[in-house]
């Protein structure tokens, strides 16, 4: 039987990181999606490898780790930080819902002040806007194009059985395939599909497609409405097991794609979307003249403490 943990030795080399697990694009625990996010001082080596290790060993879709840039700023009170995101399996470009949490730990846990946060990227600088309760992300809006239904239809048809497809379109910046349904389509029909994810991968292997989003326009009549009754523009599920993640529960990265798709389909810039996972979350986005998206969501935090590595 393993030790208790207060009695267990920790090597005199051992660092500590603050840790937290964080359910974004919701307002309460166990549900939107979980990310952790890993704190690390300027002075703190935490070499690739090991965070990979941390990211698998939390093993939820993604694992941001927030670093402060210089040995004079901190997380109480800094505005600008490194930030880089971790699947259980590789590293990504651009996570979402994990710049969220993090936006939302320094917010909300560490009693950050500041009113935006920026957090230098892979996909370049992202900022993070306080708006109680609300974290909102400024994005780049990923446009896409259509798509030959023949070119992945052995792929779609793994996705979305026997629903009735509208549109294909491909995303070639995030490499995401976006399939919209038919409007007979009802949300209990999107939210009840059983894609056939293990086979996806050996379907398309070219590693020209990333992650596949299916969607469905939202109306009154689908079912596409909030507990309030108010109708979803639009609603998604999205799956990328070529990452690791067999279904991401809620998708800031995807809806950067989706927004600028239904944007341009709905003559609107404001839009309500939800993302039809079993957790599911919902998410404001307002379409910038500047070629960047807002996406807001709320965050839970569910966990924190310390991890010694």
């Amino acid at each position: 039987m393993a030790a208790p943990i207060e009695g267990r030795a920790r090597s005199s080399k051992s660092m500590s990181f603050p840790l937290y697990t964080v359910d974004a694009f919701t307002n309460k625990p166990f549900a939107g999606n979980p990310a952790a996010v890993c704190l690390v001082k300027h002075d703190q080596v935490l070499d690739d490898e090991t965070m990979q290790k941390l990211a698998t060993e939390m093993n939820l879709s993604e694992t941001a780790f927030v670093r402060t840039l210089s040995a004079t700023e901190d997380f109480q009170s800094g505005s600008r930080y490194g930030l880089r995101w971790m699947t259980p399996t590789i590293e990504v470009a651009l996570c979402g819902h994990a710049t969220l949490a993090s936006a939302a730990v320094l917010f909300f846990c560490l009693n950050n002040p500041s009113p935006e946060l920026t957090f230098v990227t892979l996909s370049g600088e992202l900022k993070a806007r306080r708006c109680d309760p609300f974290v909102s992300l400024d994005l780049p809006l990923n446009s896409c194009e259509p798509e030959t239904v023949n070119d992945a239809e052995e792929l779609i048809k793994l996705t979305v059985n026997s629903l009735p497809v509208k549109e294909v379109q491909y995303s070639s910046t995030t490499k995401k395939l976006l399939v919209c349904l038919e409007n007979s389509v009802s949300r209990l029909q999107l939210e009840s599909m059983q894609p056939h994810v293990d086979q996806m991968i050996a379907t398309h292997n070219t590693g020209r497609i990333k992650g596949v989003i299916v969607t469905l326009g939202g109306s009154e009549g689908n079912g596409c409405v909030d507990s309030n009754g108010k109708v979803y523009d639009f609603v998604s599920r999205y799956f990328a097991p070529w990452n690791g993640i067999k279904e991401d529960p809620v998708t800031g990265s995807a809806h950067t794609v989706l927004s600028s798709y239904w944007s341009k389909k709905l003559g609107k810039k404001a839009l309500y979307a939800r993302q039809c996972s079993p957790r599911g979350g919902d998410l404001k986005i307002q379409v910038r003249d500047d070629g960047r998206v807002d996406i807001a969501g709320e965050a839970a935090i569910v966990m924190s403490g310390n991890i010694f590595i």
